[in-house]
């Protein structure tokens, strides 16, 4: 198939991505990381596009590739290491939950994932100080490089994949430090989370005040982690794209409010006031950056068109319940009530956790062929290349997240109901 042309909607202009906080004087005189090469955008650097002609709930020509997503023909920009064969498909560790609508994916590039795993470590080790010695062990068994491989593999270097490891394992500092295990509570949790947040959108204030909130940034693991990752991520993106994921963010933020509220209330939710929490506490900061990570921009229009929202939604909704399913046990023999789908299903209609978590295998279903078939429906009104890279890259990170959730026996397994 031929090269197409880049999208008449061009990213924006090459001048604009040298701008960091840095650079517009709002970032306070800190230690910042070195500089990230920007990729080139050039026609010759241009990927080709999917057919489009169909539309349904399997629209494996537009967003599947063979046994799994993200291979070479996805690529904006070259990648670092010279093009191999995809790897063929491997039986992964770990059972898939029984009746879990997912695609397999092949086994991610292994020496790529070392290099993460090693370059995420010494980060979060030796340069944010993102957790002590003694998390060490949980830090290992979460297995960041794995995971962010299995989902950007389009990535062109590990650099952009790197982009992506730093803001994960910051927002997992947030969960875990603010609302989780690590000495999280719902207490006071919204004075945590504002204050965090200026690490990503920064304060604007008076010179009388600015160098207090300076050094409120290094106060805690959570706000140095925020701060030192959201400085890579602005050299790898464009100004748009850091302002939707400042607001993903945000979103993000809001979630983790409502399930505090009704964590101090003791309210267990009616079903679908939980799902609505879940559309905005979920996973959907980092299916959003899929294109800064492969090194390209989908357009900020075309981000906000309403069933590209839609989209999106239904795969960080999609992906949540995915979480939801395999971290149940997890949860179960953690102190406390952990509210996750089967619990407000059990509680609200009055079933078995069994049922309960069965119907919610039902919920997670729809949900993914619902986001299949509305991705379908916006590659076939509007195929600019961009918008189909895009398509594909989220629908790469869904499998790459079920792939994670279901390889990673550290942390999780399955429930005793089949």
């Amino acid at each position: 198939m031929p090269e197409p042309g880049l999208s008449p909607l061009q990213p924006s202009l090459p001048a604009a991505r040298a701008h960091t906080f840095g650079a517009e004087g709002a970032w306070p005189d800190l230690p910042g990381p070195p500089s990230v090469p920007v990729p080139p955008t050039g026609p010759e650097h241009a990927v080709g596009a999917v057919a489009v002609g169909r539309t349904g709930p399997a629209p494996e020509g537009i967003l599947r590739g063979p046994s799994g997503l993200g291979t070479a023909g996805l690529h904006l920009v070259r990648r670092e290491e010279s093009p191999e064969p995809a790897a063929p498909e491997s039986a992964p560790e770990g059972n898939a939950i029984p009746g879990l609508y997912h695609h397999p994916v092949p086994e991610p590039d292994q020496a790529r994932v070392a290099e993460v795993s090693r370059r995420i470590k010494a980060w979060a080790v030796d340069e944010a100080q993102v957790y002590p010695p003694e998390w060490e062990d949980q830090f290992d068994g979460f297995s960041v490089g794995r995971y962010m491989v299995a989902c950007h593999p389009d990535a062109p270097t590990v650099d952009h994949l790197m982009v992506a490891a730093r803001l994960m394992v910051a927002e997992n500092a947030v969960d875990d430090c603010y609302c989780e295990d690590h000495g999280g509570s719902p207490v006071g949790l919204g004075s945590r989370l504002l204050l965090a947040h200026t690490a990503l959108d920064p304060l604007h204030t008076t010179k009388e005040y600015a160098p207090e909130w300076a050094e409120s940034l290094q106060s805690d693991a959570p706000r140095r982690a925020y701060r030192s990752a959201m400085e890579y991520f602005v050299q790898q993106a464009t100004p748009s794209q850091a302002d939707r994921f400042r607001h993903d963010m945000a979103r993000l933020h809001m979630g983790y409010l409502a399930e505090a509220a009704w964590a101090e209330t003791e309210h267990v939710p009616e079903v679908w006031e939980y799902l609505a929490m879940r559309q905005f506490n979920n996973f959907r900061p980092c299916p959003t950056i899929t294109d800064t990570v492969g090194g390209y921009e989908l357009p900020a229009d075309l981000h906000a068109r309403p069933d590209m929202q839609r989209v999106i939604a239904l795969a960080g909704n999609a992906t949540t319940i995915v979480n939801d399913l395999y971290s149940y046990t997890k949860e179960l023999a953690s102190p406390g009530r952990h509210l996750n789908l089967p619990v407000v299903i059990a509680e609200r209609e009055k079933c078995s956790e069994r049922d309960a978590y069965l119907k919610a295998v039902e919920v997670h279903n729809e949900l993914m062929h619902d986001f299949e078939a509305a991705a379908a429906d916006l590659a076939a009104a509007c195929p600019v290349p961009s918008v189909l890279r895009f398509l594909r890259g989220v629908a790469v990170w869904v499998d790459g997240n079920h792939y994670w959730h279901q390889t990673n026996t550290y942390r999780y397994s399955l429930p005793d109901f089949w």
